[in-house]
């Protein structure tokens, strides 16, 4: 995928370890177009690919907007963002995607954002709110201070749709979650964005009322589902190379194609960007990813390399 070249126009301090980035198109060439919910991959420096949700205005032609929150510890890509970025500096970022898409025709949106969560979510309330469609948005943190884009949103042409639930513990946080989901809305959706605790109490919260299709959600890391469940080594068969790996108890399939210098396209190594998804010829897949859809993951057809293993015996890869 060609790389585009924008320059840092302007980095601003949005809440307390979180920092938004204006990335300006070189040149006189418009940015590709994008809808809310899409995120770019940022190329952070040292050969580190990160992923970010875009927060800023799809109808500005020559700038995007992403916001990072710096995480200790860091794998990396939130550390150079916010100390090795400065205005005036050149980047490469990947075009849009979005797996995480707003249903423009539904007949309300509860948005749900947890603290760098609200990223993606922005940008749909504020296209919802240009459309001039129903929605209401609840933002969650753990104070003021935490809370990115609170002036934006507290004072801008929603406000009277945005409530900031600041400071709750884990039971006053489930018990106010329970209470927005509590009534579904036909033809209403669900937008669900933020750390993986957060999002499995929302889920749990909106599934005992609203249909499953109208319960969107966006990780920024694999659910755990198989978090805890011991791990076994395996083989893979690389069909195209002729050639059979094993995959220890705890290495990644990933890990062992880089360490035999075998090429593989990955970015995010947490499962959520697809970027390393391959096809599976014969074999079991375990998936352990959030990026495949159900449909997906039953065919056994395809897989995601950085986190995903093997339900015993051989996997045969496209490779």
């Amino acid at each position: 995928m060609a790389l585009i070249n924008v320059r840092v126009e302007k980095i601003t301090q949005e809440a307390e370890g979180v920092r938004s980035f204006v990335l300006a198109k070189k040149g006189l060439f418009k940015r590709p177009d994008y809808t809310p919910g899409a995120h770019i991959d940022v190329h952070c420096g040292e050969g580190i690919i990160r992923q970010y949700s875009l927060c800023g205005d799809p109808s500005d032609k020559r700038r995007l907007m992403i916001a990072v929150r710096q995480v200790h510890p860091s794998r990396g890509g939130s550390e150079l963002m916010h100390h090795n970025v400065a205005e005036g500096d050149l980047m490469e970022i990947g075009a849009p995607r979005n797996k995480f898409p707003l249903d423009e025709t539904a007949s309300h949106s509860v948005m749900l954002a947890g603290g760098i969560g609200i990223t993606p979510i922005i940008a749909m309330t504020d296209r919802l709110h240009v459309l001039g469609r129903s929605f209401e948005l609840h933002y969650f943190s753990r104070a003021p201070e935490h809370t990115a884009f609170r002036a934006r949103l507290a004072q801008g042409d929603y406000a009277d749709r945005v409530s900031f639930h600041e400071g709750l513990d884990i039971q006053e946080t489930g018990q106010t979650l329970d209470n927005i989901l509590a009534q579904p809305v036909a033809r209403g959706q669900v937008y669900i964005c933020g750390p993986a605790p957060f999002m499995d109490r929302a889920e749990a919260a909106a599934r005992p009322h609203w249909p499953a299709d109208a319960i969107n959600l966006e990780r920024f890391a694999a659910k755990p589902a198989l978090a805890g469940t011991p791990t076994e080594p395996f083989m893979v068969e690389l069909a195209r190379r002729g050639i059979s790996l094993k995959v220890g108890a705890n290495e990644t399939i990933l890990e062992v194609l880089e360490a035999h210098d075998i090429d593989a396209a990955f970015s995010c190594e947490q499962g959520v960007c697809g970027t390393c998804v391959t096809d599976v010829l014969s074999g079991t897949p375990q998936h352990r990813d959030s990026f495949l859809t159900p449909k997906q993951r039953s065919s056994g057809k395809m897989m995601c390399l950085c986190v995903s293993r093997a339900q015993g015996g051989t996997l045969v890869l496209d490779l």
